[in-house]
């Protein structure tokens, strides 16, 4: 310090930066030993990877998987970024790493699949995505289902998931093949090809308030309609009322369902019947208030019920990276890449819903799995074995 000053204090400050990402190559060297006296040799095995005579190491397979099917970077791209660094690595060799590595990590997305399917109550929807048909350079509509299981408004700490399934096209056989050892209710649209689910008296259909709304809304936003308003008012008194029962056990949210939105819940219906007839039949408004009669029916059953849920909220939200994704890769190249996106889909999402950093799980799970027992492998999921993100 300069003589004759005396120190006041400091100011600091702090800049964030960033240094990218870099490439390392792991050198595995494996000596071999003779035997003198047999001329017998020996040298140890090499260490199980992901992928046999592979090149990649499980923490380059995880930075593709999530770049792909968490930050929505098409495989061309990320093969154009490498090269920035350095490293040719074609787009090619990339989808044949995706393709490899979920079908290694198939067990575990199934056991997951089985968790959220052990359920009382789970969230299903659906939405389309295109496919390469094969010779003839179109793209066909398939879809990718997700169901999910959350129990965190009740109040359970049983975690949260989601499980992604792949079809060519959108026939009912899916869902029913999907779910066909599930018993219990079942949140989801007013689509018709869940209909034979629900004969049979297994599955127990909760229709979805959000849709319902979100008819009036569009309504509300072209016309300006005072009936369309007045029905979004109304049903913001429900999701007041679900704010409050919100993290509340099962018994506790059904008793202030019953005291404060049954009469709420039951004057909505009698005014939308009293509403048809001063519109036009043929109108959006009169459609919208038809279809929430017919979903309001389906929906009852959340008023005596703590463990749903007044909307289908949980299978929208699993449905958003699928949907921002798709607007980027544009499709998928075959079936078997529409069943890789499912099984990373349902990896990557349910650690994202569990706060855990899907990179770093898969990364780990990446080196481990490939000398995992198959019997064992629930001690792989992300909730047991995971860093929070």
């Amino acid at each position: 310090m300069p003589v004759g000053l005396r120190r006041l204090g400091e100011d600091v400050t702090e800049e964030l930066e960033y240094v990218p990402g870099r490439f390392i190559v792991n050198r595995i060297v494996r000596p071999r030993f003779a035997c003198s006296g047999c001329e017998a040799f020996t040298q140890a095995a090499l260490p199980s990877r992901p992928i046999e005579r592979g090149r990649p190491g499980p923490g380059l397979l995880a930075h593709v998987l999530v770049n792909k099917y968490a930050d929505h970077l098409p495989l061309y791209r990320q093969s154009g970024i490498f090269e920035r660094d350095g490293i040719d690595i074609d787009r090619s060799t990339l989808a044949d790493w995706v393709g490899k590595s979920t079908a290694l990590l198939e067990p575990l997305a199934d056991t997951i699949g089985r968790h959220v399917l052990a359920g009382q109550a789970i969230f299903a929807d659906d939405t389309p995505v295109k496919m390469l048909a094969p010779g003839t350079g179109k793209t066909a509509t398939a879809r990718l289902w997700a169901y999910g299981r959350d129990e965190r408004p009740w109040g359970s700490d049983v975690p949260p998931a989601s499980w992604y399934q792949f079809s060519p096209d959108r026939k009912g056989q899916h869902p029913k093949d999907h779910l066909a050892k599930y018993q219990g209710w079942m949140h989801a649209d007013g689509y018709a090809g869940f209909e034979d689910l629900y004969r049979s008296g297994d599955i127990r259909e909760v229709a979805c308030m959000a849709h319902v709304r979100r008819k009036f809304v569009d309504i509300h936003r072209a016309q300006g309609s005072a009936i369309a308003d007045e029905a979004i008012q109304r049903i913001a008194q429900l999701y007041a009322v679900e704010k409050e029962a919100r993290g509340s056990p099962p018994d506790r949210r059904a008793d202030i369902r019953q005291t404060k939105a049954a009469s709420i819940f039951d004057d909505l219906e009698v005014w939308l019947h009293a509403q048809l007839p001063s519109i036009s039949g043929k109108s959006p408004l009169a459609g919208a208030i038809r279809y929430a009669l017919t979903r309001m029916a389906r929906l009852r059953p959340y008023l005596d019920h703590g463990i749903l849920e007044l909307d289908n909220n949980t299978a929208e939200r699993a449905m958003r990276s699928v949907a921002i994704g798709r607007k980027n890769y544009l499709f998928v190249g075959s079936h078997t890449g529409g069943r890789a996106a499912a099984i990373a889909y349902t990896l990557i999402e349910t650690a994202k819903l569990n706060g855990i950093d899907p990179q770093a799980w898969l990364a780990d799970t990446l080196a481990r799995i490939p000398d995992y027992k198959i019997n064992r492998v629930d001690d792989l999921l992300p909730w047991k074995t995971g860093a929070s993100s």
